[in-house]
C-alpha cells in the first residue's frame, strides 16, 4: 500500500512553505539513524527500506490533497503559487545511500542518508521514519527468536496482534528476512511470496459434538496436510484419540500449559503408535526467551509459533529512531552542520560505516565520514539506492533472506547471545 504524500507531520508542511517563500533550495543531506539500542538488544536488523524507497517513487500531491491543504490555518499565510505550482509538481528528486535490508547495524550509524533539494529531503521525514524503524524493530526481534530456535522452524502468527492489520502485514515480511519460515497472514503472502502456514483453531474443535469428530472431519477434507490443535479440552487425552483413531497427520500444535512436558507425553503416545513423523509444534505467547528454554531442555518439538512477540516486538517495541540534518548547500557548496542539544548530540557532515572484517567476522564498525578513506580489511555498508528519484535495483525477497542470514552469521557469538551479550565495538571518526 504506497503512503499518500499528506503521511507527515504537519511542521514538515510549514517548513517546507517557509524553504519556498524565503528561497532556500539548495541541496541538503539527512541521516535516519536510531540514537541508542534497546536494553535487550545488541544489535538492529535493516529493514523497510524497499517500502521506503517506493514511497519516494511515488511521492505526489494530488489535487485533493493540495485544496485540503490550502484549508489549514498553519498554511494560510503561503502564497497562491505555492499549492499551484510548487506542490503540483512536487517529486522526490534526490539520492539515496542505504544499509542493504537484512543487515545488522548499531546505534549511530545511519540507515539511511538521503541528499535531496531542502524542502524534499525534509518532507519525508515522518514517513521514512515510520517505514524503516518498525520493520527495522521487528526484524531484530526476530533474528533473536531464530537465533533461540537453532534450527528449528519458526512461523510468525501474529497478524492478530499487531497494531493494525497493514503493520502485521510488514511484520510477516520482516520477520521472514530475519529467517522466520513462514507467515500465517495470508495477504503477506500473495504481496510478497512469503510461504503461508496454518492449522486449526480451537473453535473447529468446538463446533463438532466430540474430538474425534473434528479431527476426522478435518482429515477427511486436508489429508495429509492436516494438522490438529491438541489443547482444546485436554492435549493428552486428544494424542490418544488421534492415535487410537488411525489418524495420520502431519503434526499437532499446543497452544496452552506446559510445553515441555506435554510435548514429551504426546511424543511418547505418538510413537507408541508408529506416529514417529508426525511433528509436533508449540504456540501461546513465545519469545526467545522461552523458545531457547524449550530448545536446551530437549524437549521433542519440532517449530514454533509467535505472535505477540514479533508483531508488536513486544520488549522494544519503539525505537529511537531519529532523522537529522548532516549537511546543507550554502553558497554552492555542502557545509556540515551540527546539533548540540543535550544528549541529543549530532555527528555532523556526509557519512560512510564501514565494517571491518577479521577471518571472516565482523570485529568493529567505523563511522567516518564519506570522503575519508577506508579502514583495513573493511567493507562499505551505506550504498547508493537512488539516484535523482530513481531506484537503483529491487532485490528479491529471498535475496534478503538469504543476506541476512550471512550476515547476522558473521558477527561475534557473544554479541549474538540472547542474555547478557557482549557490546559490538562501533568507533567514530568525526568530530563533534
Amino acid at each position: 500500500m504506497l503512503l499518500s504524500a499528506l503521511s507527515t507531520d504537519l511542521y514538515e508542511l510549514t517548513m517546507i512553505g517557509g524553504y519556498y517563500v524565503k528561497g532556500l533550495s539548495g541541496r541538503a543531506t539527512f541521516d535516519l539513524f536510531v540514537r541508542q539500542l534497546p536494553p535487550t538488544r545488541n544489535y538492529l536488523v535493516a529493514a523497510g527500506l524497499e517500502q521506503a524507497l517506493d514511497f519516494l517513487e511515488s511521492l505526489r500531491f494530488t489535487r485533493e490533497e493540495i485544496d485540503y491543504l490550502r484549508t489549514l490555518p498553519a498554511l494560510s499565510g503561503l502564497p497562491r503559487d505555492f499549492f499551484d505550482d510548487y506542490l503540483a509538481n512536487f517529486r522526490f528528486t534526490g539520492d539515496v545511500s542505504a544499509v542493504e535490508e537484512g543487515t545488522p547495524i548499531f546505534a549511530q550509524e545511519p540507515l539511511l542518508r538521503v541528499t535531496a533539494p531542502l524542502a524534499e529531503a525534509q518532507l519525508v521525514e515522518t514517513a521514512l521514519i515510520a517505514e524503516v524503524m518498525f520493520p527495522t524493530a521487528v526484524a531484530s526481534k526476530a533474528s533473536r527468536v531464530v537465533e533461540a530456535a537453532a534450527g528449528r522452524s519458526v512461523m510468525e502468527f501474529g497478524a492478530r496482534r499487531a497494531h493494525g492489520i497493514d503493520a502485521g502485514i510488514r511484520a510477516a515480511r520482516a520477520a521472514y528476512i530475519a529467517g522466520f519460515d513462514s507467515s500465517s497472514i495470508v495477504e503477506a503472502g500473495k504481496r510478497f511470496g512469503i510461504p503461508l502456514s496454518g492449522t486449526m483453531a480451537h473453535s473447529w474443535v468446538m463446533a463438532f459434538r466430540d474430538e474425534p469428530s473434528a479431527f476426522s472431519a478435518y482429515a477427511e477434507v486436508f489429508g495429509e496436510r492436516a494438522v490438529f490443535i491438541l489443547d482444546t479440552y485436554d492435549a493428552l487425552a486428544a494424542a490418544r484419540t488421534i492415535a487410537e483413531s488411525g489418524l495420520k497427520p502431519r503434526g499437532v500444535r499446543l497452544d496452552s500449559g506446559d510445553p515441555i512436558a506435554t510435548s514429551r507425553e504426546v511424543r511418547r503416545i505418538f510413537d507408541a503408535y508408529g506416529l514417529h513423523e508426525t511433528a509436533i509444534v508449540a504456540s501461546g505467547d513465545l519469545d526467545e526467551l522461552r523458545i531457547a528454554e524449550i530448545v536446551a531442555s530437549g524437549a521433542p518439538i519440532s517449530g514454533f509459533g509467535v505472535g505477540t512477540a514479533i508483531s508488536t516486538s513486544s520488549d522494544a517495541p519503539a525505537l529511537s529512531g531519529v532523522y537529522k540534518l548532516a549537511e546543507i548547500e550554502r553558497d554552492g557548496e555542502m557545509v556540515a552542520v551540527i546539533k548540540k542539544s543535550p544528549g541529543k548530540r549530532t555527528y555532523p557532515g556526509c557519512k560512510q560505516v564501514w565494517r571491518v572484517f577479521r577471518d571472516d567476522v565482523a570485529v568493529e564498525d567505523v563511522l567516518t565520514l564519506a570522503e575519508e578513506a577506508a579502514p583495513a580489511n573493511a567493507q562499505p555498508l551505506l550504498k547508493d539506492v537512488m539516484t535523482k528519484g530513481v531506484r537503483l535495483s529491487r532485490p528479491s525477497l529471498d535475496e534478503v533472506r538469504q543476506r541476512c542470514r550471512q550476515r547476522v552469521a558473521q558477527l561475534p557469538g557473544e554479541v549474538r547471545r540472547l542474555v547478557d551479550g557482549k557490546n559490538y565495538r562501533v568507533r567514530i571518526t568525526i568530530d563533534s
